[in-house]
């Protein structure tokens, strides 16, 4: 019997060229309602200005050191994770308008319409870490440890953000309509909250000292004190992904892809169904 399926690396050029025609889409979209990228493109801003100055004057940071340096890996780490309630929103935006259904009836990769976004997101959320570097640098933060420590800390932020926007894919298509997603969006800040990016976990009560070190946000808050050379690191007696952040956010980042890359190729097919 003839084999008439295509070879594996036609199929990935076809699901890569496909993803980036949908990419985009997702790009022409945003140039069509520039508020959503202009409100996107303030946020990290105002989260700089908000909390530098307000919990600034409030928060003594561990073994001494400048607040806002203490700060601005946390929004990093805050701005990282909000890949997945702008993929979430989107991805169920599409799909309960109908979008998902048409993009089945074409011949294109079933990998195309997740890839698409999730290359979307990649890019807005570099365009977001760009407007809050400068922010930071206006207020007095920098990286101490020079140009390849904080080349790594930016990439994992890249890497843990792409992986997170699976995680967002699976949630909206998931969901049942747009209205459900927009009303989960308030759940994850407390996520982002319960960690260390504003504050040190040792005054914390056991229980939730525990769900903040183990939280990514933290890891990734830890990588990048560290390689950014910025106070607050964390030493001694302390939890595993905060002893080895950055170890820890690669596998954080390996674990989301494996998990949500195939539950939403599987959620994408049978949407719809």
């Amino acid at each position: 019997m003839t084999d008439l399926a295509p070879p594996l690396g036609r199929r990935l050029r076809w699901t890569f060229t496909d993803g980036l025609t949908l990419v985009g889409r997702e790009l022409g979209r945003l140039r069509h309602d520039p508020g959503e990228l202009v409100a996107a493109l303030i946020f990290p801003a105002v989260m700089v200005v908000l909390f530098g100055y307000v919990f600034g004057s409030a928060i003594q940071v561990p073994d001494g050191g400048d607040y806002r340096e203490y700060l601005m890996p946390g929004l990093f780490a805050m701005v990282t994770f909000s890949a997945v309630m702008g993929v979430m929103t989107r991805m169920a935006a599409d799909a309960s308008r109908g979008v998902m259904d048409r993009f089945r009836s074409m011949p294109m990769a079933r990998l195309a319409v997740p890839f698409g976004q999730t290359g979307a997101d990649l890019l807005v959320g570099l365009l977001m870490l760009a407007v809050m570097v400068g922010a930071g640098l206006l207020v007095g933060w920098q990286p101490h440890r020079g140009l390849i420590p904080t080349a790594q800390a930016f990439l994992l932020m890249i890497v843990l953000r792409y992986a997170l926007s699976w995680a967002g894919v699976y949630v909206g298509l998931a969901v049942k309509n747009d209205q459900v997603a927009d009303a989960m969006v308030p759940l994850f800040l407390p996520f982002t909250m319960l960690s260390n990016a504003f504050v040190p976990t040792g005054g914390m009560p056991g229980w939730l000292r525990f769900l903040a070190d183990w939280n990514p946000v933290s890891a990734l808050t830890a990588a990048a004190r560290e390689l950014f050379g910025n106070p607050g690191v964390p030493s001694g007696n302390v939890a595993w992904p905060l002893a080895h952040p950055v170890t820890a956010v690669l596998l954080w980042s390996a674990a989301l892809l494996v998990i949500f890359v195939p539950l939403s190729l599987r959620a994408y097919m049978r949407r719809g169904r």
